[in-house]
């Protein structure tokens, strides 16, 4: 039997095999009348098929994806859902017409060419749509499939991720997207090469991203999280411990991981990418060969291994101890070991040049230190899971798995912000097992570990301690708690409707 990674997006007819049934199948149903309803009104006529893609929370391993790492996240039931019609060829003029369903978002209107560039200066909700449409047509063409002169697309959004929560809405929107886009060509293409095309397609919007939230997003199962692998994509289902539940609550700090790339998250993958090639270098590999071969740290563990064996370890992290300087290396320190300067290294890619332009010097023992223990708690994760350990003793070390994540993060990867700190202290004072920041950090969510008994105490004192005061300052309404903090099973991923 083909394994799930290599099937097609599935494609229903009814919403149950998604939504379950009960009160999710009713909000569901509700969300999908509207989104027809809206398309009707803006468009005149009925949507031709919907696909729908969901956000995620990572469980643990964060920023190794983009090393070559895998990682363990899983599917939340928050999603973005999109309908789509296909005009016919010579029907009406060729745009690609976007609404939403939730006001703030204004209707965005593109010629329909597959070959436009995006403009990153004036950033649009769009543009997103635009990365999926592009995306298709590159992946269409490379796989001989003729998909015709380009026509007009109708598109309506709903999406339920918070934005700039660290749950993936961007990931969510260019999956459902590009896979409505193909549904309406119908064409459909194996799961796990629709996470690669759906990676490569957000990198059009400017950030490196490394695949795991658009592997997840499409390829998960429902009632399990995924290991996921890179180069090939490829996931493993991870049977989560029954007893534990992992309730999701956001800071309400947003994290803007377009809008800062240049100073945050596409300076770690610099940083990262320096850190490599400078312990390749040390690690006896000429400048010249480390430049154009070492893109990640993983390229380099293989090294770093071998000189830890020297010292009886087998983990890397000895030998970034031992041969990269706590304190931040200026760029001049870099040139001098790697004998090239940093914007030839970096020449071929703008959103690097952006990062050497903002950056005054780059912390390569913190990131590499980060990476390297990051992946072994992935590892010990899925171990600790199929374990024969009590479900109590499970619980327990998957907590302190995720609090020494938190602490890598915060401390050497420094992708923390002071309301995350306070939540994740805030979780654990209330039971919660463990608690981390998750997604790229800078804003966005904590996932916490937390036996099932307690969720709805556990839930009323993050209420009481850290959203009450927000409520009472106006930055959230007391309505809206649900949309911030809510507990979650892992659930299904990418599909088609057709109904």
């Amino acid at each position: 039997m083909a394994k799930h990674e290599e099937l097609p997006i599935p494609i229903y007819s009814s919403l149950e095999p998604v939504y379950g049934e009960g009160s999710m199948l009713e909000e569901a149903q509700l969300r999908f009348d509207r989104v027809k309803s809206k398309f009707l009104e803006v468009f005149g006529h009925s949507p031709d098929v919907f696909a729908r893609s969901p956000g995620r929370v990572n469980l643990i391993g964060e920023h190794i994806d983009y090393e070559g790492y895998s990682v363990l996240p899983m599917a939340i039931r928050q999603d973005t859902i999109v309908a789509i019609r296909k005009h016919e060829a010579g029907e009406g003029e060729k745009f690609l017409r976007i609404a939403n369903v939730n006001e703030k978002y204004t209707l965005c209107t593109y010629p329909a060419d597959p070959n436009q560039e995006i403009d990153l200066k004036n950033h649009r909700w769009g543009h997103y749509f635009i990365c999926a449409y592009k995306g298709f047509y590159e992946y269409a063409k490379s796989k001989g499939v003729d998909v015709g002169v380009p026509v007009g697309l109708d598109v309506v959004i709903d999406g339920t991720v918070p934005t700039g929560s660290g749950l993936s809405s961007s990931a969510a929107f260019v999956c459902s997207a590009t896979i409505a886009i193909m549904a309406a060509f119908n064409v459909n293409f194996p799961k796990k090469e629709i996470a690669q095309l759906t990676c490569e397609c957000e990198r059009h919007i400017g950030t490196q991203s490394g695949g795991m939230d658009q592997a997840i997003s499409v390829m998960a199962q429902a009632g399990f999280a995924e290991l996921i692998d890179f180069n090939p994509i490829r996931a493993t289902d991870v049977k989560l411990p029954a007893g534990g539940t992992f309730v999701i609550a956001h800071s309400l700090a947003e994290s803007q991981k377009a809008v800062t790339a240049a100073t945050n998250y596409n300076n770690r993958v610099v940083e990262c990418r320096l850190a490599a090639i400078v312990l390749g270098i040390k690690l006896g590999m000429k400048p010249q060969d480390a430049i154009s071969k070492v893109k990640t740290l993983s390229d380099v563990e293989g090294l770093c291994v071998s000189f830890a064996g020297r010292h009886n370890s087998s983990d890397p992290v000895v030998a970034v101890k031992e041969l990269l300087k706590e304190e931040p290396y200026t760029a001049e320190e870099i040139e001098k070991i790697t004998e090239q300067d940093l914007p030839s290294i970096f020449s071929n890619s703008s959103s690097s040049l952006d990062v050497l332009k903002a950056a005054t010097h780059f912390k390569l023992h913190q990131r590499a230190a980060h990476v390297y223990s990051e992946a072994k708690r992935v590892h010990a994760f899925k171990d600790t899971v199929s374990s024969n350990l009590s479900e109590e003793d499970k619980l327990k070390k998957l907590g302190d798995l995720m609090n020494e994540s938190h602490y890598s993060c915060s401390v050497l990867y420094e992708c923390s912000c002071p309301e995350l700190e306070e939540l994740v202290k805030i979780c654990r004072e209330h039971g919660a097992l463990g608690a981390r920041l998750t997604g790229a950090g800078w804003g966005g969510c904590a996932v916490a570990l937390v036996k099932e008994a307690i969720v709805p105490q556990f839930i009323l004192n993050l209420k009481e301690n850290f959203f009450q005061s927000r409520i009472d300052k106006g930055i959230i309404g007391k309505n809206d708690l649900g949309l911030y903090v809510f507990a979650s099973k892992p659930s299904s991923g990418a599909a088609i409707f057709k109904f």
